[in-house]
């Protein structure tokens, strides 16, 4: 909100600027999210193809063998975990952008009644000019007719 409320809008102007901090923390919460689902999503994609390109026991003893499965299966497990960390990464930044829908849109309504007082107000001095306006033609054009009509 850039412009000062109206005096009678003091409360709701108290209103806005909280919704306003709020919008804002759920704004940068959904980004921090957002941020970290992609970290999430890139360190599993890194997994997988690590997983992929380990490839798979062609010679050796029986030692190689042994230390190429438990390595297999060590990566096989982080990747199984980071998978759960990615699924709770997404749920969270479905949460955080719902959480940011709606301090948005209530921000938005507090927003919108204040423009719409704002308008009312506008309207209000406006016919109240218009009547200051409306008298004063009125008076000239009395005075006119009668200095005219004393005239002749």
């Amino acid at each position: 909100m850039t412009r000062r409320p109206h005096p009678a809008d003091r409360g709701l102007g108290a209103v806005a600027r909280v919704r306003e901090v709020r919008e804002r923390d759920s704004r940068l919460g959904l980004v921090a999210a957002l941020h970290d689902l992609r970290a999430r999503e890139a360190r599993v994609g890194e997994l997988e193809s690590a997983l992929r390109e380990h490839g798979s026991f062609v010679s050796g003893d029986m030692s190689t063998f042994v230390a190429l499965r438990e390595s297999l299966t060590a990566l096989r497990e982080e990747l199984v975990a980071d998978r759960a960390r990615l699924e709770v990464a997404r749920s969270m930044a479905v949460e955080a952008d719902g959480r940011w829908q709606s301090d948005r849109s209530r921000l938005g309504a507090v927003e919108g009644l204040l423009e719409r007082r704002a308008d009312e107000r506008r309207v209000e001095r406006r016919r109240a000019d218009d009547k200051d306006m409306d008298e004063v033609a009125s008076q000239g054009w009395l005075r006119r007719s009668t200095a005219e009509g004393g005239a002749a």
